[in-house]
């Protein structure tokens, strides 16, 4: 059976999202994105009619919203060593799933020039912030003061991003793994303690 018309604006936004994380902001093209998700040319300008930077804004959103609602779900759980761990085990599956093809489709609309559509790097920089908050939150919750917290999850989110990029070049999860643990050191030092605050994190 085929795909419902009315499935096309959602396809063409998971797989705008899908080629940012592979190909980049550049080569995610209107014809690229229309091939991968098999919407109807025509669908383009009636769902997104921004155009492209409609479309990659929206899958900058549905990313960043997705990585969020971990964060805010880890956030509830109460755990903060757990949920980092989590998070760093999360985007190193990410990269042995893709065979270190899939990076961060977030990363890879800020680093690009988009003279043409600034609103892209506000849509990043937004995403990140929100990621920064949910973490500094954890922390907070966690028992790390404010101020403290918020530093943390920038570093955090730091962490995670230059790894995923170390990891791609060199066709290796080291780089995260290596992140992961140092990360995982520095939050036993930083939160409160806690019985169980030798076990290391699962990354293997």
């Amino acid at each position: 059976m085929s795909p419902r018309k009315s499935d096309s604006r959602d396809r063409m936004v998971l797989s705008a999202a899908a080629l940012l994380r592979e190909y980049g902001a550049s080569a995610t093209s209107i014809d690229r994105v229309l091939s991968h998700s098999g919407a109807p040319r025509g669908s383009v300008y009636h769902h997104f009619p921004g155009g492209r930077t409609q479309l990659i804004d929206e899958a900058v959103a549905l990313a960043g919203d997705f990585i969020g609602g971990l964060l805010d779900a880890a956030a509830r759980a109460g755990d903060p060593l757990e949920a980092v761990d989590a998070f760093f085990a999360l985007w190193r599956e990410r990269l042995l799933d893709s065979d270190f093809r899939n990076g961060c489709p977030i990363v890879a609309v800020a680093v690009e020039t988009n003279d043409d559509a600034p609103q892209l790097a506000r849509s990043a920089a937004a995403v990140f912030a929100r990621w920064q908050e949910s973490l500094a939150a954890l922390l907070l919750h966690g028992g790390v003061p404010q101020e403290r917290s918020t530093r943390l999850a920038a570093f955090i989110i730091s962490a995670v991003e230059g790894a995923v990029i170390m990891c791609r070049a060199e066709r290796s999860t080291a780089p995260i793994e290596a992140a992961a643990a140092e990360i995982h050191d520095l939050l036993r030092l930083a939160l409160p303690a806690r019985p169980d605050a030798d076990h290391r994190p699962q990354t293997t």
